[in-house]
């Protein structure tokens, strides 16, 4: 089976995104690998911690479980999101336990965040893991910068954010982090915004950000590794595309999948798959126009 390290690899060389579809609710899991493999698209079922702490996923090895279950190994694989080392709490988190017990799970990429650390901190962290992962040959996310939204309470103006290019990622620190961390994809801050988890946001229409093409193209400059975009609901398509032109390989959604199923609850745990379902498809078929580009990257590697 094609690694997702290789994976990752092929889908720039194709000008390809890899969607990653986070699951807060189990019964989000079989419409999505559904849509995938009806669209023939390839794609990462994702889950982070905070969607079985602040949501319904239950846990890591439920999540596992239920991904045996409904996995395709022509369009998916597992991925373990956000693993914080201070989580949106401020509160000290286990991570080389979490992340551990993930690689023993069978998880086939993990993501360590260290973003709230200083850049010594974060890359002591990240080396950390990159060195565990490599004793499963698993690869490794990391974050550099801050992409907000997590957090409790409203976000800071956002125009004012992206004028001042507060918490993006720095190129010249971008350059240091891949260097001495070995990690294999990184998550970049360039205007992007998680959508909210509080009970006081998580149900409102997400804030529409755009990016700053040329401060991304910097940035994959300097690091010449797949670059990775959290936060992609709600960014306007034609930041989206010239993303993926300009380092992005991998996209999380969440807000756009999450909120439609919620909705559908009302009605059935059945109406609230299918909604889902028909957010997936619509999602790699219009707005990342990746539909039918499976095996264009499940393949050997390119030299």
């Amino acid at each position: 089976m094609i690694s997702t390290a290789v994976i990752m690899k092929n889908a720039p060389q194709e000008g390809i995104v890899v969607p990653a579809f986070n699951i807060p609710y189990l019964p989000m899991m079989e419409p999505v690998v559904r849509a995938l493999a009806d669209t023939n698209t390839f794609g990462l079922v994702t889950v982070a911690r905070l969607e079985w702490r602040k949501f319904h996923s239950k846990g890591m090895k439920e999540i596992r479980d239920e991904y045996q279950r409904v996995k395709n190994d022509d369009v998916t694989r597992l991925h373990l999101d956000h693993i914080p080392v201070i989580d949106e709490d401020n509160q000290r988190v286990d991570y080389r336990d979490v992340i551990t017990e993930a690689l023993d799970l069978g998880y086939e990429s993990v993501m360590i965040d260290g973003s709230r650390l200083s850049l010594e901190d974060n890359i002591r962290a990240t080396r950390e893991i990159t060195d565990l992962a490599k004793t499963y040959s698993v690869p490794v996310e990391a974050e550099l910068g801050a992409v907000m939204g997590h957090e409790e309470g409203p976000l800071p103006p956002y125009e004012e954010l992206f004028a001042s290019g507060k918490g993006f990622t720095s190129p010249e620190e971008a350059r240091r982090f891949v260097a001495e961390t070995n990690v294999d994809w990184l998550s970049v801050a360039i205007g992007n915004i998680h959508g909210a988890i509080s009970k006081a946001g998580k149900n409102e229409k997400k804030l529409q950000a755009r990016l700053n093409i040329e401060h991304l193209r910097t940035i994959y400059e300097a690091v010449n590794i797949p670059l990775v975009l959290h936060g992609g609901t709600g960014i306007q398509k034609e930041y989206i595309m010239r993303s993926i032109q300009n380092g992005i390989a991998k996209i999380n959604i969440a807000t756009a999948i999450r909120q439609p199923y919620e909705k559908g609850l009302d009605e059935s745990v059945s109406k609230a798959q299918d909604a889902v379902y028909e957010e997936t498809t619509r999602i790699v078929k219009d707005e990342l126009e990746i539909a039918g580009t499976a095996e264009r990257i499940i393949r050997q590697v390119k030299p």
